[in-house]
């Protein structure tokens, strides 16, 4: 057995913004637990965390990683995850495996955008979150300024757990202790606001309160504490130095007393799909007796051992040479081997219990997100997905040495299994192999990893933007295919309408056919001819979508009436119909978020309007810092990273996030439209 019943385990995320500490925290938790000798460090590259060659050599994390300790008769588990914006799908995947998040932020630099962002998805997951400001032991801090701005950009709940204390070097705990010193605001008054939150999550704890104005007792402040938690009445606020290891007993015992176990966490947020129903709620029970319901948040494809599966168990236990099925799966698999990960080793185990995570190796049908249970009754539960930022950024890719093609769209399918914001995408016409992820440093990464660890190198450019185009009016048009070569000939005509839809709607075919005019038998080939004018494009090249198209008439012949005769009159009949239509081309419109110092606010401005972009809010982030938000063209920002460099002094960074899809101005529509030569084959 994993040795640890269900009350006594815990799950925590390290997340924040790059540089914040995460995987330092993590080496001064296992460090002052007893499950290290000695604490690593990102300089000499011995962190247990971050042992990816790639990760000591970037001097950050690039993916998330799992560690663990056990004290004072408690398991925890650890997830450190990424912290800069390119490498937020590994961060906001691990939200999936635990119950609380950690939010790290760095005592210099404050609230920056990762903090924020794992803040705002672990809020929206539900997940019980505490604030740990870390790198308390450096020079020239505002702590009372970042608790200030934490809490004007958090809310009031917010609230401290403990207080720096002789300049930082330690730290005093304010829900045991009614007075002490702290280097800042007062014992005594955090003690008394943090009693005064938690006790109105009971009535009768507040009233008994009220009526004699005593503390109650801590093992009566449990309950609602854990309460206050889930509701999100309550995010503690505490302060550590990983480097001098100031605050770091004080977190491990709120980790081990405090943080919730699987059953007092909220629960996740599972779903049973009913064909042809709508789905329902499905509520997992941490019971071990019950069936098995684990799921997945991570895979590795890992060169020695395979395709692993990292999971937590939700239900039931996991055991060693069971059978389990993946998804509505219909031939299980045996779990030969059972493995709990320590940084980069995996430690063999009996079984796993609800709130464990562990991790199963070479199953090839494990897949990312997917459910792993033991009975065909569990085959249509999910878990609700994340949302995850969409990858813009992008590279086209091919090989250096022909015969190679295959292997690199092997590797890159291991590549994409593994990152939820990596995706490749083959474009037929352009007859480009198109990587895309979060930002310049996440593509350069996966290309670092194709080379080091595939040992496959190759050659990029920048792709063709991601257009699309669709249609501002209705039409209607038809077409007959008729064609006779001696034998068989082909015969199909087909009659169709075409209205745009909302943007976003995507793509709606109806058949309206009445009096069998189109036999049943080839609407489907109709609507296949209509899906490949629509793929192929009209205007510029470019998929057409958020329209209906109604097809509503056409002929047949007894004899010459086939599938492949009805394709080409639909994919006809498409296209001529969209030229009546009032086509346009759409361009993806990217939300950026710049940080830079202020003194570049200016300059970063003119340049954002010359790349037809526009600001929608600047926010000063201190230490001389800003961040600027607004709305740009994808298009426009193929050099953007050199450029910003060197507006900012090589101060400034950024990250993008899908937004929305716009039509292009006129101009730069015929500039695409006169590129493009419609092909006009019948096969």
């Amino acid at each position: 057995m994993s040795g640890y019943a269900t009350a006594a385990l815990r799950s925590i995320a390290l997340v924040g913004h790059g540089a914040a500490g995460k995987t330092s925290l993590a080496e001064a938790l296992l460090h002052a637990a007893g499950a290290i000798p000695a604490k690593g460090s990102i300089d000499r590259g011995n962190t247990v965390c971050d042992f990816d060659p790639l990760e000591k050599e970037a001097g950050h994390s690039l993916n998330s990683a799992l560690a663990g300790f056990s004290l004072a008769d408690t398991r925890v588990h650890l997830v450190d995850t990424p912290g800069y914006p390119d490498f937020a799908g590994p961060a906001i995947a691990a939200l999936a495996g635990v119950d609380t998040a950690l939010i790290v932020i760095n005592a210099q630099a404050g609230i920056e955008v990762m903090s924020e962002r794992m803040m705002r998805h672990a809020g929206e997951r539900k997940l019980c979150r505490m604030i740990v400001i870390n790198r308390i032991d450096a020079d020239n801090l505002d702590l009372p300024g970042l608790v200030a701005d934490i809490r004007e950009r958090f809310g009031k709940e917010c609230m401290l757990l403990d207080l720096p204390a002789h300049g930082g070097a330690d730290v005093v705990e304010v829900l045991e202790h009614v007075a002490g010193d702290a280097d800042f605001a007062s014992v005594a008054a955090a003690h008394r606001a943090l009693i005064d939150q938690i006790v109105e999550e009971d009535e009768d704890l507040l009233a008994q309160y009220l009526e004699d104005g005593a503390d109650p007792a801590l093992t009566r402040l449990h309950a609602p504490f854990e309460k206050a938690l889930r509701e999100g009445h309550l995010i503690p606020i505490l302060f550590t130095s990983a480097k001098t290891g100031a605050g770091i007993r004080e977190l491990l015992h709120v980790l081990t007393t405090l943080a919730p176990n699987p059953a007092e966490g909220n629960p996740p947020p599972f779903f049973r799909s009913q064909a042809g129903n709508e789905s329902e709620a499905f509520a997992a029970e941490p019971d071990p007796e019950k069936h098995v319901l684990a799921h997945v948040f991570k895979v590795v494809a890992d060169p020695y051992m395979g395709k692993i599966g990292i999971f937590r168990v939700h239900q039931g236990t996991l055991k060693k040479d069971m059978q389990l099925f993946v998804g509505d799966g219909k031939r299980p698999f045996r779990v030969t081997h059972l493995y709990r990960l320590q940084g980069k080793d995996s430690i063999e185990v009996e079984a796993l219990l609800p709130g464990d995570i562990g991790a199963i190796a070479k199953v090839d049908e494990i897949e990312f997100d997917c459910v792993l249970h033991d009975s065909h009754d569990e085959d249509h539960i999910h878990l609700v997905p994340l949302e995850f930022p969409r990858p813009m950024a992008g590279l086209a890719v091919e090989t250096k040495k022909k015969g190679d093609e295959q292997r690199l769209f092997d590797i890159l399918g291991k590549l994409a299994a593994e990152d939820p914001t990596f995706i490749v995408e083959r474009h037929p016409n352009s007859n480009e192999t198109v990587i895309r992820g979060l930002g310049e440093i996440h593509l350069k990464s996966k290309l670092a990893r194709m080379a080091a660890q595939y040992k496959l190198e190759v050659d990029t450019r920048p792709p063709r933007i991601p257009y699309r185009e669709t249609i501002t009016g209705h039409a209607e048009a038809m077409h007959r295919h008729k064609k006779q070569s001696g034998g068989a000939g082909q015969f199909g005509e087909v009659h169709l309408r075409i209205e745009p839809k909302a943007r976003g709607e995507g793509f709606e075919f109806v058949d309206a056919v009445k009096g069998g005019v189109i036999p049943g038998v080839f609407m489907a080939a109709v609507e296949k001819g209509v899906r490949q004018a629509l793929d192929g494009g009209v205007v510029a090249g470019y998929p057409v979508e958020d329209i209906k198209v109604t097809v509503f008439d056409g002929k047949t012949h007894a004899v010459d009436g086939k599938e492949v005769a009805f394709s080409i009159a639909a994919r006809k009949a498409t296209v001529d119909a969209i030229r009546n239509a009032r086509p346009i081309v759409l361009e993806p419109i990217v939300s950026i978020e710049i940080v830079l110092p202020e003194s570049a606010i200016g300059d970063l401005s003119g340049d954002l309007a010359g790349r037809r972009g526009h600001i929608t809010g600047t926010d000063g982030r201190g230490h001389g810092m800003a961040a600027i938000t607004g709305e740009v063209p994808l298009a426009e920002l193929n050099d953007y990273q050199s450029r910003l460099k060197s507006l900012t002094g090589g101060q400034g960074s950024y990250s993008i996030e899908f937004s929305r899809y716009a039509a292009v101005p006129p101009n730069i529509q015929q500039q695409l439209a006169s590129r493009f030569r419609l092909h006009d084959e019948d096969d």
